[in-house]
């Protein structure tokens, strides 16, 4: 008999193994998107939020902010950790390049490491997180550790 699996519950911890990787669905990011996240999180620089003027910033496009496309990515991630991800613990993070206003992003998950945990229902699992736009491009990668669930026997 296979393994019984429950539509949107996440991989346990025992379903993984370094070396594993997935890709998440795709989502692209409106203005009303960038608006409301610089509106909710007080994202004031002019960068963000001026249209005018453009020619005397950093980047001259619609850029969003990198916390912006690490919302998204978390997101995105949620139904492979839904129901079994405990906790994130830690991260590490880099902008390796701009994302626009029309990108549509898309995260690939990459599991570096997994650990045991004293406790036997959890374990601690490491993923490279590359996220990409629409040509490949990554724009941001992260590596967050989270605490998991293990499989109930």
């Amino acid at each position: 008999m296979g393994i019984h699996r429950t539509l949107g519950e996440g991989f346990y911890w025992d379903d993984l193994k370094v070396g594993d990787t997935f890709n998440t669905v795709r989502r692209t990011v409106t203005e009303t998107d960038l608006v409301s996240f610089c509106n909710l999180a007080w994202f004031t620089e002019e960068l963000f939020t001026n249209l005018h003027d453009r020619e005397s910033m950093a980047i001259q496009g619609r850029v969003v902010p990198g916390a912006l496309v690490f919302s998204f990515a978390e997101g995105l991630i949620v139904p492979s950790i839904q129901h079994t991800g405990l906790a994130f613990l830690e991260t590490g993070m880099s902008v390796k390049g701009p994302t626009f206003v029309g990108d549509t992003l898309q995260v690939e998950v990459e599991v570096t490491e997994m650990r045991a945990t004293s406790k036997p229902d959890r374990g601690l699992i490491r993923t490279l997180n590359r996220v990409r736009n629409q040509h490949g491009t990554v724009t941001l990668e992260y590596t967050p550790l989270r605490m998991q669930a293990r499989r109930p026997s």
